[in-house]
């Protein structure tokens, strides 16, 4: 059931206190407005925030409004929260004491803007209560408009009953963009045009959404370039969510060849992704999860386990060592899918405030929902699995790939792909440097630096230290744990640790004269 529908249903059993979470307060507004129909003026219909204070919508709500105000300054009684909800409940219990005053009614409907920046105040707070009664005896309703992913006070939570208002569908997006065609006098846009110009706005409030079509409309048609980096920019004003720029394809990266193929079986299988969410070195942004003394961790992967479950989103976690490819697999397979990546920065959202956290968290669920229409690829990477709760690994249905350092042939496949970027051509193997356990970011910082530092690659692999030498013996304990339990993301199958995949520390040779014995110990 839709918000509409919800609300329609909550009016007709004079439910009185009422919150919507909305991406756009003044198009849910216009949406209740318009539900009540032919019988609209029937109903004072008011609006209060705290710039312009209480203030009609309908002609029975500014007298109402005038009725009430007529006594005070409106600019200072009315922009205070709890004064205005002292006024309309005196306006809703005036019936009894005072029946003669012109401004008793039934069936109000009172918005209040931004509720959720004011009732953390206990005046406020008890405003709020102190409606309950009046408003469900005569008919009215207060409703406040909140940002979406915003929680009731404890004091209010059995009182209030909470909608959330969808961002629009896809639907709804095609009707938009027929209506910003029509505005501008254009004929109709095709039916191409549509679908593409809806895939580069869903995800948008209403409003942002109309605003970066206007903007993008031509005379020549749709800039679609232009399009898509506003809905960028727009979703980027989320906390947390972050849109990938880059044009990575699977065949831009070497080796991975089982992941790859898993990967395109995913994007082109029944209920193809929409957007690929992209939450890069997860157990870090999780660390502390169950132990943290304000409960922040805790809330925000119960809230994250809670969403995966409820909307059966699909998702793969990639484990290995640093520079193994995991980032540049997730990325590259948005691009490959022709979908959105969207990066999914939990750390990002975390707030100092008790609540806020979870109220960014939510909101960047609702984008992502709205995006995706329900089909959300996530992958995560990681570098160690061990601190991932089971229950978190478990939500990550397609499974758990390992991958490891580059064996000799796909070192070979890379070393092809980022000579022929940065030189034109692939060069002669004999002009490499020892690559032993290198892994395919290590490849690439070499040619890079080759390229940029006018060198040969073995001499800027002089400038390089292989994570398998810095950090062999974590890398080595890392392979042999992933052995047998988790897929490949190179062959088929369970990977299996091979000594191979590292390189050994290399030893300095110690001089004889070095040792600088005694003459015990020599003779010994």
């Amino acid at each position: 059931m839709d918000m509409i529908k919800q609300l329609t249903a909550a009016r007709s059993v004079s439910t009185p206190l009422v919150a919507i979470r909305t991406p756009d307060p003044a198009s849910t507004i216009l949406s209740v407005v318009q539900s009540l129909g032919k019988d609209v003026d029937n109903y004072p219909v008011l609006h209060w925030d705290v710039m312009h204070g209480l203030t009609g919508l309908n002609a029975k709500g500014k007298a109402v409004a005038k009725a009430l105000l007529q006594d005070g300054d409106p600019a200072m009684v009315s922009a205070r929260p709890s004064e205005m909800l002292a006024l309309v409940e005196r306006m809703a219990t005036a019936r009894q004491n005072k029946p003669e005053q012109p401004y008793v009614f039934p069936d109000a409907v009172v918005f209040m803007a931004n509720a959720h920046r004011f009732w953390t105040d206990e005046t406020t707070v008890q405003g709020i209560w102190n409606l309950r009664n009046p408003f469900k005896a005569n008919g009215s309703i207060l409703i406040m408009l909140t940002s979406a992913g915003a929680t009731l006070p404890a004091e209010l939570a059995d009182d209030v009953l909470v909608l959330d208002e969808a961002l629009p569908n896809e639907t709804e997006i095609r009707e938009l963009v027929k209506t910003v065609y029509e505005s501008a006098e254009f004929d109709a846009p095709t039916e191409e045009t549509l679908t593409k110009a809806t895939d580069a706005v869903i995800g948008l409030a209403a409003f942002p959404a109309e605003q970066a079509l206007a903007m993008s409309l031509t005379r020549n048609g749709l800039d679609m370039a232009a399009l898509w980096e506003r809905k960028r920019q727009t979703i980027e004003q989320t906390p947390g969510l972050s849109v990938w720029r880059g044009g990575e394809t699977f065949d831009s990266i070497g080796g991975c060849e089982n992941i790859k193929t898993f990967a395109r079986a995913v994007i082109k299988g029944e209920g193809a992704p929409r957007l690929v969410l992209f939450l890069d070195e997860i157990e870090k942004s999780i660390a502390g999860t169950g132990t943290d003394t304000s409960g922040v961790k805790t809330e925000m992967v119960g809230t994250l386990l809670t969403w995966m479950q409820d909307k059966e989103a699909d998702g793969m976690i990639f484990i290995g060592p640093p520079g193994a490819a995991k980032s540049a697999i997730a990325k590259a397979t948005g691009n490959e899918a022709r979908v959105p990546t969207v990066a999914f920065d939990l750390a990002a959202m975390q707030d100092s405030l008790v609540g806020k956290s979870g109220e960014r968290l939510r909101a960047a669920l609702k984008v992502v929902d709205a995006m995706s229409q329900g089909r959300t690829l996530m992958v995560a990477t990681c570098n160690s699995i061990a601190s991932l709760p089971p229950e978190l690994r478990r939500r990550f249905t397609l499974g758990v790939f390992f991958f490891p350092i580059p064996s000799k042939a796909d070192r070979e496949m890379i070393w092809n792909i980022y000579e022929t970027k940065y030189f034109g051509a692939p060069g002669e193997p004999s002009n490499r440097p020892d690559d032993a356990g290198w892994t395919g970011a290590e490849i690439k910082e070499c040619a890079r630096k080759a390229a940029r530092l006018r060198m040969t690659l073995k001499e800027a692999a002089q400038y390089i230290v292989p994570v398998s030498v810095s950090a062999g013996d974590q890398i080595k304990q890392l392979s042999m744990e992933a052995s047998g339990k988790f897929i490949s993301a190179c062959k088929p199958g369970l990977y299996e640790h091979t000594e191979e995949q590292t390189a050994p520390t290399p030893a300095r040779k110690i001089k004889k004269a070095e040792l600088n014995l005694s003459p015990e110990v020599g003779n010994s």
